[in-house]
């Protein structure tokens, strides 16, 4: 049986991650992490009484899983992934919020470990394959601007489903700005700037997980859109994550990667 830490064990993320743990062959939660969770609260969150629950990294034993899933917030992650590869933790992380420098040095330092792992902004299918067509669009329609919409309590902007599309986009066009000339009349009523790509973030109730990918031409446009309903939607991914976690020789970043 493969044990499995749960970081953020107590959000709504990280109850789905138990449930899909508790009715998956071959694993089990063996570890809780969250803020404010102690042992006796295992009923609460839908594990078993031997569930060892942690309040903070250095309350966490020796030894405590194989595989460290993490779906915090973007200021625990780097030091939560940190501490799992040089603890001989393999991490699958959904956790956004990480800097292209963080992500490096976290591939080096798996490296070093001899660890494999992931790291992925989304684990639905659909947002993997937005990506995927959207990078394929940009080599036809290098004009570009991204929508992207979460629920009011999503911590950072933009998403990085948001900033990883733009980033797999500028990979496949050559430099490239729409209309550059414009002039603000209020600060940032443009949105973000990656690349000469404007990326807009949305943060109402009501939505879980949305993003739009508006491409613009002469005489016509392309507009690439997925839509999660439902947080469950992402199990899907993190499963099949869980299920490959030994093949994988490193660090990937994009579920895309290791389908």
């Amino acid at each position: 049986m493969k044990r499995v830490l749960i970081a953020g064990i107590n959000g709504a993320m990280g109850q789905k991650v138990v449930n899909l743990v508790n009715h998956t062959d071959g694993f089990i939660v063996s570890a809780g992490l969250g803020p404010n969770i102690h042992d006796g609260q295992q009923e609460e969150l839908n594990v078993s009484d031997d569930v060892k629950l942690y309040a903070s990294l250095d309350t966490i034993d020796d030894d405590p899983a194989d595989i460290w899933i993490d779906f915090t917030v973007p200021q625990a992650v780097y030091p939560n992934v940190k501490y799992a590869l040089t603890h001989g933790i393999k991490p699958i992380v959904g956790t956004t919020g990480l800097t292209d420098d963080q992500e490096a040095e976290l591939k080096q330092l798996a490296d070093d470990n001899g660890l494999g792992g992931l790291i992925a902004p989304n684990f639905g299918m659909s947002a993997v394959l937005l990506m995927k067509f959207a990078k394929e669009a940009a080599a036809y329609f290098p004009d570009v601007e991204i929508i992207e919409m979460h629920h009011s309590d999503k911590k950072d902007a933009p998403s990085g489903t948001a900033l990883s599309t733009a980033k797999l986009i500028a990979e496949n066009r050559k430099p490239h700005e729409s209309a550059p000339d414009t002039l603000e009349t209020m600060k940032n009523v443009r949105g973000g700037d990656y690349q000469g790509i404007r990326i807009h973030a949305v943060r109402l109730p009501g939505y879980i997980a949305h993003e739009q990918v508006l491409f613009g031409g002469k005489g016509e446009a392309l507009t690439i859109r997925q839509d999660s309903f439902d947080r469950e939607s992402f199990m899907s991914g993190v499963k099949v994550a869980m299920q490959k976690i030994d093949q994988l020789d490193k660090l990937y970043i994009g579920l895309e990667n290791i389908l």
